[in-house]
């Protein structure tokens, strides 16, 4: 689409107010703004960025930690070049390594993408030399998925069986979009371990089973493996931060207000917004609200003027704890064959055999912490040592991110003493400790790094703490459950919200964050969705 510079955005009655400040509400921001609207973004903290943010998480320590979100593969590269964004994006050598849990000689699977024959023989080396191919079979099949669903997702919404025809394959699209994932997994592969390792794409941030039949599993599948037309997922270079300062940037130079520390009290359907700033009460009107909040949040504004709920969302919840670690070196393997480097090149996965996932989710679903609880870890320091300053780079550094999975929110839910919550971050903390401990060669607690008050150089956030500091309901990294990147056919599409998935039940009210179709992950789609919504219905 051709962008035409900015005029000034009235202070009185701007054309669009976007609710929040993460890298969607920015999105969307630029792209109206640039189109010559009026843009008042309205953001509770005192930064933008919402998850998409860098943060120096140890005092005197100079390190730059991508800290909520970590890792970029749908960001379409259209959004980074309509807006002109200074966005580098470092492509990971290895796709994962994964410790057979128990091993007593400490071999793993590792899967390098720039060598197949090195994969082939660490399939060998497991024990899982019949799923080698199968493996890279299914990367063939995924890729036809993704070349069929990516091209999509900057556009208006396919319906189910437009998305179906164009796939051309029957097999394959049952087995992805109609039956639980869990299904195609074991008919493929006959390693628990390998079983584990693409079962992970289907789970993690959500807290399902392999064979559930709400198919919340296969959704997060297809968008973890989609991305960019090969499903890589990316370190950016600078960090998270230096996504959202991009959008930031290019949404103030085209003349979009963004208002920080400004916290929205309520929304009406007719386009009235009040907000709290600097102590004062805030009326901001518009002929279109944007919501980058979650759904949930937004029918909960709305209630506040006694109107009728925008999605009728209900709470959602997350299903992860997440660790950051900063470290004197990488740890060393048990396996002294694979390098350091090599390993946490990728993604690590940690205790995630397909058995070993179900097993956690069960004990999740009442209320147990599970032992050993299935996570991966991210290296971004090994792609991208910008993040560290100079000196520290220079002595061997590195920072490990965790996500642990089957963490629901409901086992801190109703922790109303800070104390009692404490406590529980403290043994899930301890539980992703022991967990990588068991599959490493030391044990990782002495090569932390500690802060300048000589603390230990890890936090831990759960849930509870994610809400807390970024409004996301129940800690959900989505905003709530993931939706399939069509319509169904028998949807109506007879409205530019509607065709572009963005819409509520409020017509002066469109979706712009995680919550919108096609939501989810650092991929600026809810924002860009939302704006095109807006353009084509002023015919722009």
């Amino acid at each position: 689409m051709q962008l035409r510079e900015t005029s000034e955005p009235s202070d009185d009655r701007p054309d669009v107010v976007i609710l929040g400040g993460g890298h969607n509400a920015l999105t969307a921001a630029a792209y109206l703004a640039k189109a010559g609207l009026g843009v008042v973004l309205l953001e509770r903290l005192e930064h933008v960025g919402g998850a998409a943010v860098s943060a120096r998480a140890f005092d005197g320590v100079d390190a730059r930690l991508s800290r909520y979100s970590y890792l970029v593969s749908l960001l379409p590269r259209a959004i980074i070049n309509d807006l002109g964004l200074g966005i580098r994006l470092a492509r990971r050598r290895y796709s994962s390594y994964t410790p057979v849990p128990g091993d007593s000689e400490g071999r793993g699977l590792l899967v390098d993408r720039r060598d197949a024959e090195v994969t082939r023989a660490s399939f060998a080396e497991i024990d899982a030399a019949a799923d080698s191919d199968a493996y890279a079979a299914l990367g063939d099949d995924l890729a036809r998925v993704a070349e069929v669903v990516w091209p999509s997702v900057t556009g208006p919404l396919p319906t189910r069986s437009e998305a179906r025809a164009a796939l051309g394959d029957d097999a394959l699209w049952d087995a992805v979009f109609e039956r639980p994932i869990g299904e195609l997994i074991e008919q493929r592969f006959a390693s628990d371990l390998v079983r584990g390792v693409v079962a992970t794409d289907a789970l993690i941030g959500t807290f399902a089973g392999l064979h559930d039949a709400s198919l919340d599993q296969n959704r997060c599948f297809v968008y973890h493996v989609i991305g960019g037309g090969t499903g890589d997922w990316d370190v950016p270079i600078g960090g998270m931060g230096a996504v959202t300062g991009e959008l930031e940037r290019v949404a103030r130079e085209a003349g979009a207000d963004i208002r920080t520390g400004a916290e929205v009290v309520s929304v009406s359907p007719d386009g009235e917004v009040r907000y709290r700033r600097g102590g004062t009460e805030h009326v901001v009107g518009a002929a279109r609200i944007l919501s980058g909040v979650a759904p949930h949040v937004l029918d909960r504004l709305l209630g506040a003027a006694d109107a009728t709920p925008a999605v009728g969302a209900d709470r959602p919840e997350g299903a992860q704890v997440k660790v950051n670690m900063l470290l004197k070196r990488l740890p060393r393997l048990k396996d002294a064959s694979v390098a350091p480097e090599a390993a946490f090149g990728g993604t690590f996965h940690i205790n995630e055999t397909a058995s070993q996932l179900e097993a956690a989710r069960a004990a999740a679903a009442e209320g147990r912490i599970p032992n050993p609880l299935p996570a991966e870890i991210y290296c971004h320091t090994l792609a991208d040592p910008s993040i560290l300053g100079r000196p520290l780079a220079e002595s061997g550094a590195h920072t490990l991110t965790v996500f642990g999975l089957h963490v629901p929110d409901r086992i801190v839910r109703d922790l109303d003493d800070p104390a009692a919550h404490d406590e529980v971050r403290t043994q899930l903390q301890d539980a992703v400790l022991a967990s990588l401990n068991s599959v490493l060669g030391e044990p990782i607690e002495p090569l932390l790094m500690v802060d300048a008050h000589g603390r230990p150089c890890i936090e831990t956030k759960t849930t509870r703490d994610i809400e807390d500091a970024l409004g996301m309901p129940g800690g959900n990294i989505f905003h709530g459950p993931l939706s399939w990147p069509f319509a169904e056919d028998d949807e109506p599409l007879d409205t530019p919200a509607r065709r572009w998935g963005v819409a509520t039940t409020h017509e002066r009210i469109l979706l712009c964050g995680s919550g919108a179709r096609r939501g989810g992950a650092v991929s600026g789609l809810g924002g860009h969705n939302a704006a095109m919504a807006v353009l084509e219905e002023l015919g722009i």
